[in-house]
C-alpha cells in the first residue's frame, strides 16, 4: 500500500510506540530498582539441575534441595547412575521428588550421551536461539529453564518467562493479550533490547513480587502507571 510521500506506516508507527514504551518502562525500574550486576552464578549444569529443582516450589527450598543432593552424591555421574529412589529422597526437600528425581536423571543422561561428559559450557559459543532449543530437547527441560541456565550462566539474551515476568508485560501491553507463557518467551525477545535483556528479566520479577502483585497490584505507587493498559487501555 502507497501511504503518499512522508507519509508513515502504521506499522512503522506501531513499532515506535513500541519501542518507546519499552524504553520507558526499562527506565521507571531502572530508577526503582537500579541495574542489577550480571555475574555467573554456578557451573551451568549445576544450574541446570537447580534450575529444574526449583521448578513448582520457591527459589529457597530449590536451593536446600540442590545443596542436598550434591551432598549426598560425589558428582553428576553419581547422581545419574543411582537408584531413583535415592536421587528423590536426597531432594525431597524441594517438593514434587518424584517427578523431579527422574527428570534431573534424564537431562544428565541425555547430555552424557550427546557430549560423552556432562559439561555444558559449549553453550556459551552458540547462537542464543540455536542453544535453547538444544537444551529444551532435554528431557523435562523447557524453554523457562533453558532460559535461565543461557542467560545466568552466559549472559545469553533471552527471557526466561515466569509467572511474575509474563503478568506484568501482558498488563503493561508490551505482549499481546492472551498470549499463553510458553509464547511469550519469544514475544519478550522482539520486545526487549539484547544488551538490556537481564536488566528487564531482574527487574521484571522484581517488579512483580513488589509492586505488580497476581492480586493487589500497587498501582498507586507503580511508576510505570501512566503508560501501563491494565489501569487503561488507551494508554500511550
Amino acid at each position: 500500500m502507497n501511504h503518499g510521500p512522508g507519509s508513515t506506516s502504521p506499522g512503522t508507527a506501531l513499532e515506535r510506540e513500541r519501542t518507546g514504551l519499552v524504553a520507558f518502562v526499562l527506565a521507571a525500574l531502572r530508577d526503582l530498582y537500579g541495574v542489577p550486576d550480571w555475574t555467573p552464578r554456578r557451573p551451568p549444569t549445576d544450574e541446570l539441575v537447580l534450575t529444574i529443582l526449583s521448578q513448582h516450589t520457591s527459589d529457597l527450598n530449590a536451593e536446600r534441595a540442590f545443596d542436598a543432593l550434591v551432598a549426598r552424591f560425589p558428582d553428576w555421574d553419581a547422581v545419574a547412575g543411582a537408584p531413583v529412589e535415592a536421587v528423590a529422597a536426597a531432594i525431597v526437600g524441594g517438593g514434587l521428588a518424584q517427578q523431579k528425581a527422574p527428570r534431573i536423571q534424564a537431562a544428565l543422561r541425555q547430555i552424557h550421551a550427546e557430549r560423552g561428559d556432562y559439561r555444558l559450557d559449549f553453550l556459551g559459543a552458540m547462537d542464543p536461539r540455536e542453544a535453547r532449543d538444544w537444551l529444551t530437547r532435554l528431557d523435562g527441560v523447557g524453554p523457562k529453564t533453558a532460559s535461565v541456565v543461557l542467560l545466568f550462566c552466559f549472559g545469553l539474551p533471552l527471557m526466561p518467562v515466569d509467572t511474575h515476568v509474563h503478568r506484568v508485560i501482558t498488563r503493561i501491553g508490551l505482549i499481546p493479550p492472551g498470549t499463553p507463557a510458553d509464547r511469550a518467551h519469544d514475544a519478550a525477545l522482539e520486545v526487549f533490547p539484547r544488551d538490556r535483556m537481564y536488566e528487564a528479566h531482574v527487574n521484571l520479577i522484581t517488579h512483580g513480587r513488589r509492586t505488580c502483585g497476581a492480586r493487589k497490584p500497587a498501582c498507586w505507587r507503580c511508576p510505570v502507571a501512566p503508560r501501563c493498559r491494565y489501569l487503561d487501555p488507551a494508554a500511550p
